[in-house]
């Protein structure tokens, strides 16, 4: 049983690591079965939030303008987590966000993780869903849904709550045991920035059709600038 982990859970601008952007990172650190360390911060996407995700999260712009890019904390994040295992509900998702966030700036994120939406879906197969927030109302733990931390804790909380329950039955499994850390696989290729001829498309599209645009064109990457072009030419032509 593992007894030390860190859990991480991340609101983002949608589902898709390679386009979306994280928003904000919750991350509970537990040692010996005790929390010892909490930590939660907003990232600026460089983009304006769309109408679902403001009402999924109750983020909203104004909160992440301020807000300190995902370069200046992703050093913090990684020194958190090194040598540890990744703990989440559905801890591949996020994983995936943190891993293209740490490969497009040539940095190495290697982790090994557990699910507890895996060992939901084994054994509670009754349940008619196993979200988080309906596992949280199965077991009656308090969860902040929707928010980063908020989320982290009540994975926290429901971690503790399967393993009383369910891990004895996990131990006949062995080295299968969904208790066990598993390596987490999640391939991505490093986005590079913009090129400057497609900065300077974005540019002229921007001027000529007197545009006023929601993202900083300099921080855009490649995948990103193409992306907002094609969007733009799609909609107002050449």
């Amino acid at each position: 049983m593992t007894e030390s982990y860190v859990c991480i859970d991340l609101e983002t601008t949608g589902l898709n690591p390679r386009l979306d952007k994280i928003i904000e990172i919750g991350v509970v650190v537990v040692e010996g079965n005790r929390i010892v360390e909490k930590w939660e911060t907003f990232i600026n996407p460089n983009r304006r939030l769309e109408e679902h995700t403001v009402a999924l999260t109750g983020i909203r712009d104004e909160q992440l303008s301020g807000a300190p890019a995902i370069e200046e904390v992703l050093p913090k994040l990684l020194a958190m987590t090194e040598d540890q295992v990744l703990l989440g509900h559905r801890v591949l998702f996020d994983y995936s966000f943190i891993k293209k966030a740490a490969v497009d700036r040539k940095l190495s994120f290697e982790r090994s993780g557990i699910d507890t939406l895996k060992i939901a879906r084994k054994y509670l197969v009754d349940l008619e869903s196993r979200s988080l927030g309906s596992l949280c109302n199965h077991y009656g733990i308090a969860h902040n849904a929707h928010r980063a931390l908020g989320d982290a804790e009540a994975t926290v909380n429901l971690y503790q709550r399967l393993t009383e329950e369910f891990h004895e039955k996990e131990e006949k499994e062995g080295r299968h045991s969904l208790f066990l850390p598993k390596v987490l696989t999640f391939h991505v290729k490093r986005d590079t920035p913009a090129t400057v001829s497609q900065k300077e498309q974005l540019y002229k599209l921007k001027d000529r059709h007197k545009l006023i645009t929601d993202y900083d064109i300099e921080k855009l990457s490649r995948s990103e600038a193409s992306r907002r072009i094609d969007l733009l030419l799609a909609e107002y032509g050449r």
